[in-house]
């Protein structure tokens, strides 16, 4: 007997965490995309997120969604972001609530807190002046840290989070928000102090990713990095909460580019 497998729809499917997840995951969910391409592999829904009739349709008859559309460029502007980011997010949510799907992860960002890269001891890492630093011993932000967006980028993120914590209570929509570091298509994070500081290796992205679909947790907000040497995220609410155990790191070196 052939046990159905959950049904999972991805927006923006056909971007790199998509694939990520499709590429690692598929013997354990029905993947399905609703992007403005198509997707690789899986069952493929060209469509726009700014149109909320579209998106009720899209995740009609999934268990879950996991929304990882967006303008993601930092500056991006904000018609841009409004379009792509704010207003995608609501349809998101409200299809999902009107459809009766069970949860939504949402992809966040560590934009949402970027702010802080103004302070120290984090300025340094961003700098790579490691010097500057003793390893292990300053101080990490957490999810308790106030919200600090860095642009728009940053403060949709936040937006989707607090969007998210509205659903469960008010309509009991399950939602997991995932602070994503840098997952980067290269998956090597040697080029810059940034990129070591903030690397998702994809095998860790696919862990991540995994436990927010299966965990009992109603609502959750969690940086997601690897566990990296100089690290500017503490990642223990995961490991706790999450079951998260990351099985990679950057290491202390990175090599300027020209």
């Amino acid at each position: 007997m052939t046990t159905e497998l959950p049904k999972v729809l991805l927006t923006g499917g056909a971007g790199l965490i998509g694939s990520i997840m499709v590429n690692s995951l598929s013997d354990e969910y029905e993947f399905s995309s609703f992007d403005l391409k198509e997707a690789e592999g899986i069952r493929s829904i060209v469509g726009n997120l700014d149109d909320l009739s579209s998106v009720e349709e899209a995740v009609a008859g999934h268990d879950a969604v996991v929304h990882l559309a967006a303008d993601t460029r930092v500056s991006a502007d904000w018609e841009s972001t409004l379009k792509n980011n704010f207003i995608s997010t609501y349809n998101v949510f409200e299809a999902s609530k009107r459809m009766g799907v069970k949860r939504v992860i949402f992809a966040s960002s560590q934009h949402a807190t970027g702010g802080f890269y103004l302070d120290e001891p984090w300025k340094h890492i961003v700098a790579g002046d490691f010097a500057k630093l003793d390893h292990g011993q300053y101080e990490l932000i957490d999810e308790t840290c106030r919200i600090r967006p860095d642009g728009y980028y940053g403060a949709s993120k936040a937006y989707g989070e607090a969007l998210g914590s509205y659903y469960l209570d008010y309509h009991q929509l399950s939602s997991i928000h995932v602070r994503i570091g840098w997952c980067m298509r290269g998956n090597d994070p040697t080029f810059s102090p940034f990129a070591l500081a903030l690397w998702l290796s994809h095998r860790d992205a696919a862990q991540f990713m995994n436990c927010c679909l299966k965990t009992d947790v109603q609502y959750g907000v969690y940086f997601a990095t690897s566990d990296n040497h100089w690290k500017i995220f503490d990642i223990t609410r995961a490991r706790d909460e999450l079951g998260y155990v990351p099985q990679d790191g950057a290491g202390e070196q990175w090599v300027q580019k020209d």
